[in-house]
């Protein structure tokens, strides 16, 4: 422990405020509560504490150690070292919310160029810097359409096939308003179309929301349904996994009004869950509605260029009614991450990425269709994410593929039940031919034992 101040500098301090040591100070706390004695282990030196670390870190294991085929909204990707090495930069690194501009360029110049990635990405307008994660990105849609049809719309709809703990968020956001629904979402509709939506929306819609691809990795073709969307007035949120926008057409070119989703496909890894980064971009119209950092790019007084946060007074500085969220902080330093991986990849780069996993994922696909026991659930064309029906439940078949170093897929049963024994795999750039034919094997094992 580092106590900053010498014996001498306490007692001064103690004498300046009429007290003659430090328990003195607690003399307002109970006697039987003042000072307990914590159940507090002998302190370690900093070699001993390392070593503890380390062993401790040493009983998880990673996608260092396995072969991962697990994804459901985070996917194991390469990173450029690039990525890491600016990021490391203390300028970087340790920098906080840039309160003052115009001593903060290098910080909102990065943030500008993410908003620019991102937007041209997405096909939209305006993009902010940022929010959490994918899951909250998609309640603060839900929070921006409540405030955009001043709360006089009270139906959220939203896709079953929506990533589940995406629709448990906009649920715990909109608990908090009157007479807030959210609609459409019942697991037994995950097989339907989604022009099947369309029952739910009419003119007490604020938002429908769809995923792109959806959570079982499948790709629609969403243009019918944002039709109807429109004709009612709602706004049309799209979920999408940006890495797919690669090789997609971005929602911007089908009508979205808002784009929100996960960015931690864009060079960030895994880290047992976080810290992710929630992208969300919208059209120019709703530009005052959004919540978080929008950095703009201006010239000073003597014509050069500069850059400058607009449009956050209403959250962190005056004028704080007129907020819609109470985004303080972001994660700036995922969204720079970012904006370092996009810009290393350049547009052919992304689409080559996009490709390794489209293709590696349909080889993978076929490969396992073709194991008795063994079916894909789905006809629809797909990205890099596939459910396969199984011959028996998903945690003992994935309990026999961790035994042969294979992080297997995502169990649907819990979250959809009407998909028990259904398996939602992952496959990325990562995934060599014969890390995909090793778990072709061992799932052919498994079906030999049932």
């Amino acid at each position: 422990m580092f106590t900053p101040h010498t014996e001498q500098e306490v007692k001064e301090m103690l004498q300046a405020i009429g007290v003659k040591q430090i328990e003195d100070l607690f003399q307002d706390i109970p006697a039987q509560y003042r000072f307990p004695k914590l159940n507090i282990p002998e302190g370690l030196s900093e070699m001993e504490t390392v070593q503890q670390l380390q062993e401790m870190s040493e009983a998880n294991e990673s996608t260092n150690e396995l072969i991962c085929f697990l994804g459901a909204g985070a996917y194991h990707h390469y990173t450029p070292a690039a990525v890491d090495a600016l990021i490391r930069r203390g300028e970087f690194l340790t920098a906080y919310t840039p309160y003052q501009p115009e001593i903060s360029q290098g910080t909102l110049q990065a943030i500008f160029e993410y908003q620019s990635l991102i937007a041209a990405l997405t096909g939209m307008e305006v993009c902010n810097a940022s929010h959490y994660d994918g899951a909250t990105a998609l309640a603060e849609a839900g929070v921006m359409a409540y405030h955009h049809f001043r709360g006089k719309r009270c139906k959220f709809v939203v896709s079953p096939c929506v990533h589940p703990q995406y629709r448990q968020t906009l649920r715990t956001y909109m608990s908090g308003y009157d007479c807030m629904y959210v609609l459409g979402d019942q697991p037994e509709n995950v097989a339907e179309k989604p022009e099947s939506l369309a029952a739910f929306i009419d003119d007490e819609t604020a938002m429908v929301a769809v995923q792109y691809p959806d959570f079982f990795g499948r790709v629609y073709d969403y243009s019918a349904l944002e039709k109807i969307v429109h004709e009612r007035g709602a706004l049309f949120v799209v979920v999408v996994n940006p890495l797919s926008l690669g090789l997609l057409k971005p929602p911007g070119e089908f009508g979205a009004d808002v784009v929100v989703g996960e960015g931690q496909s864009l060079g960030l890894p895994l880290s047992f869950g976080g810290p992710y980064l929630g992208i969300f971009a919208t059209r120019q119209e709703y530009v005052r509605k959004i919540a978080g950092r929008l950095v703009g790019e201006t010239v000073d007084r003597d014509g050069r260029k500069g850059y400058v946060l607009t449009l956050t007074a209403r959250e962190q500085h005056i004028r704080r009614e007129k907020a819609t969220s109470n985004i303080c902080t972001n994660q700036g330093l995922m969204a720079l991450a970012s904006a370092i991986y996009l810009s290393l990849l350049g547009k052919h780069g992304l689409r080559q990425v996009a490709e390794l996993c489209y293709h590696k994922a349909h080889y993978a696909a076929k490969k396992i269709g073709q194991i008795p026991g063994y079916a894909l659930a789905f006809s629809e064309p797909f990205f890099h994410e596939f459910v396969v029906r199984c011959p028996q439940s998903v945690s003992e078949i994935n309990d026999h593929l961790l035994e042969h170093g294979i992080l297997g897929g995502y169990d649907l049963g819990a979250d959809y039940p009407m998909l028990k024994d259904h398996v939602l795999f992952a496959v990325t750039e990562m995934n060599t031919r014969e890390q995909i034919d090793a778990l072709c094997a061992a799932l052919e094992e498994v079906s030999h034992h049932d």
